[in-house]
């Protein structure tokens, strides 16, 4: 019976998806495709395709360089830190960022939040305490 039960939303069988794991391989190896068949590869980009952007898009409406450089910092903070290093203060913050293996500008900024007894209990809260505009 534990046969013919489905795992999670796949629709293939377990022998079948191990030979899709296989088709996949030689495809992300090649860097290019593996078919014989013309028919079967992916259709080029048109000349008049958009470019593929990479990294973070700017908000609409927003041409302030400032907001952007707050937003890309709460964005690579958030990403470094996660909602398991808090509420901390500065040094587990900086600890955090470290075991992260965080970039050093990263590690530089926390540097500059307020010593003592000061906890913040998310990024937002450090991002005012830098001086910088929180998410609105």
């Amino acid at each position: 019976m534990a046969d013919n039960m489905q795992r999670g939303s796949d629709q293939l069988s377990a022998h079948r998806d191990d030979e899709a794991k296989r088709e996949i391989q030689g495809r992300l190896k090649a860097g290019h495709p593996t078919r014989a068949e013309e028919w079967a590869d992916p259709e080029p980009a048109a000349d008049d395709d958009p470019e593929i952007t990479v990294g973070q898009l700017p908000v609409p409406g927003t041409s302030d360089r400032e907001e952007l450089a707050d937003e890309a910092l709460r964005s690579d903070l958030a990403r470094h830190l996660g909602r398991h290093s808090f509420p901390a203060d500065r040094r587990a913050l900086e600890r955090s960022l470290l075991d992260e293996h965080a970039p050093e500008p990263l590690v530089e900024t926390v540097r500059e939040l307020p010593g003592g007894r000061a906890r913040y209990g998310n990024v937002q809260e450090v991002m005012v305490a830098l001086g910088r505009k929180p998410q609105a």
